[in-house]
């Protein structure tokens, strides 16, 4: 395992299931979490390479005069093109990838977390050493977007497409944890964080 022997655990699960709540609760009992898309995106502003290889993709329009992000001059590109996300994600994953080998090492304890929504469709669920899948029924998860977002069951089921469904990622996943019942979860999060303590003793 990489970074003197840090266990490397993925944690995903697909729009409203709950992924960053769980994320959180973890973070509670002193774990360090990697924020991938978050991370993502401060990259495509502050990595200057990155910022031209992507206008090199996209064109001078995918970011505004003072340098942030033109998020739906991209998003008019990209999601009506496969091809060009894919290129897009190309350029914006091996960054990422990077720039947590370089936070990774400045962690401690048992084991850090890289949460990211599209952990086992990029591929990168292979980096890491483990791999937690957060699940919730379609409904419940359905119910949470379009509450959280004000979106439409239609606009919501619409961007469930871009990701696997539950049982194409459970047989990928090393752990699942359904999160459906607030306590519940924290128990089972809890009770994961324990186990993944002790691989290390």
């Amino acid at each position: 395992m990489p970074y003197n022997k840090m266990m490397i655990l993925g944690l995903t699960g697909g729009i409203g299931s709950g992924k960053t709540t769980v994320a959180r609760f973890f973070e509670a009992l002193g774990v360090a979490v990697y924020y991938a898309d978050d991370r993502a995106k401060r990259l495509m502003v502050q990595d200057q390479d990155l910022v031209a290889s992507i206008k090199s993709l996209l064109g001078q329009e995918a970011y505004t005069t003072d340098g942030r992000l033109n998020r739906a001059f991209i998003a008019s590109k990209v999601f009506a093109d496969a091809e060009l996300l894919q290129q897009l994600n190309q350029l914006v994953h091996p960054a990422v990838g990077r720039d947590f080998s370089k936070w990774a090492q400045e962690q401690e304890g048992s084991y850090v977390l890289k949460e990211a929504a599209i952990l086992f469709e990029n591929g990168s669920y292979q980096q890491a050493d483990k791999n937690i899948l957060v699940t919730a029924p379609l409904e419940t998860r359905l119910e949470r977007v379009m509450k959280r977002d004000g979106a439409t069951r239609e606009a919501v089921l619409a961007r469930m497409e871009h990701q696997w469904p539950d049982e194409q990622k459970i047989p990928l996943a090393d752990f699942v944890i359904e999160n459906i019942d607030l306590e519940e979860t924290r128990k089972q999060v809890n009770s994961l964080h324990k186990q993944l303590i002790s691989f290390k003793k």
